[in-house]
């Protein structure tokens, strides 16, 4: 467990006008939301962070909601089949999620009598649980003193400390490093700086249109001491149209699945999308993923 920072990684004094003046701030303008509450469980921390990896938050928030009603505990969802985890999580995106926070709960009953893990290297070693996650936990669910870094502290970093429009690619060794070189020594004010940063990014520092005027930091801010300059470093890839993907053909057949707790007829697949080939390429997909399982000749299901 990482506790203290050791003295060569310790907040310089200008860090350390940065993470006072920024959770001033946040303490005083972060948005309400439900992970952020005192009485929020680990349990319930850990599912966010699961349902957040890939969707918005105001999409997560109903979602979650009920999630937790039904399953407040990880004992509640490790009883039932993954089927109905998966069906749970509607159109969340990304269904696999669903099937390795089930997979968790699983581990935490088993292995940990059902209460989550508060060390890294413990949450690590549960199923959907990368590096990122198991941070945000250790950290916002047990207040412990670690760097936790997303895309949105990436830019306010690169913006912030390297004057920089955009971060480069990631990198976990530099990223956490700059990150540690900014956090307090004091375990809450670390985890409400980790949290400060990734406000800040996501409704101040955004990627396009900036709000600079109303940034806390903006005095310390190396980017804007040089002149806001423009980001010429390489861009991001262009993520594909949904609009007659594989992805799209996938969420048509998880939809299915989902509708019914009968098995599907492949016949009835074959209507859900015209092109043969593409069908049964998010079919074997499905499959391979573990989303989906054939329970007799011509009949498909979701696991479990």
């Amino acid at each position: 467990m990482n506790e203290t920072a050791p003295a060569s990684t310790r907040p310089t004094a200008d860090a350390l006008t940065v993470s006072e003046t920024l959770n001033t701030w946040f303490r005083g303008h972060a948005r309400d939301l439900p992970w952020r509450r005192r009485d929020f469980s680990p349990w319930g921390v850990l599912v966010s962070e699961f349902m957040l990896q890939q969707t918005p938050v105001n999409r997560v928030i109903p979602r979650l909601a009920d999630w937790l009603e039904r399953w407040p505990t990880p004992e509640s969802l490790a009883s039932v089949p993954p089927s109905e985890a998966v069906r749970a999580w509607a159109t969340l995106g990304y269904p696999r999620r669903a099937l390795w926070l089930h997979a968790a709960a699983v581990q935490i009953t088993q292995l940990h009598d059902g209460v989550v893990p508060d060390e890294v290297d413990a949450l690590l070693a549960l199923t959907g649980v990368g590096d990122y996650t198991a941070r945000a936990v250790a950290a916002f669910a047990f207040g412990h003193r670690h760097p936790v870094v997303d895309t949105n502290t990436r830019r306010v970093i690169a913006r912030l400390s390297a004057g920089n429009a955009e971060p480069p690619p990631p990198s976990r060794a530099r990223d956490l490093d700059a990150m540690e070189a900014l956090l307090p020594l004091d375990r809450t004010e670390a985890a409400v700086f980790n949290a400060a940063a990734m406000e800040l990014g996501a409704v101040l520092c955004t990627s396009r249109s900036p709000h600079c005027s109303d940034c806390p930091v903006a005095q310390l801010c190396e980017w804007r001491a040089r002149g806001y300059p423009p980001y010429d470093g390489p861009r991001k890839s262009v993520q594909k149209k949904f609009e007659g993907s594989d992805r799209q053909v996938r969420g048509l057949i998880m939809a299915e699945l989902r509708s019914t707790h009968r098995p599907v007829r492949a016949t009835e697949i074959e209507g859900l999308w015209p092109e043969s080939a593409q069908r049964d390429r998010a079919l074997a997909g499905l499959l391979s993923d573990g989303l989906a399982v054939l329970t007799e000749p011509g009949g498909y299901s979701l696991p479990g």
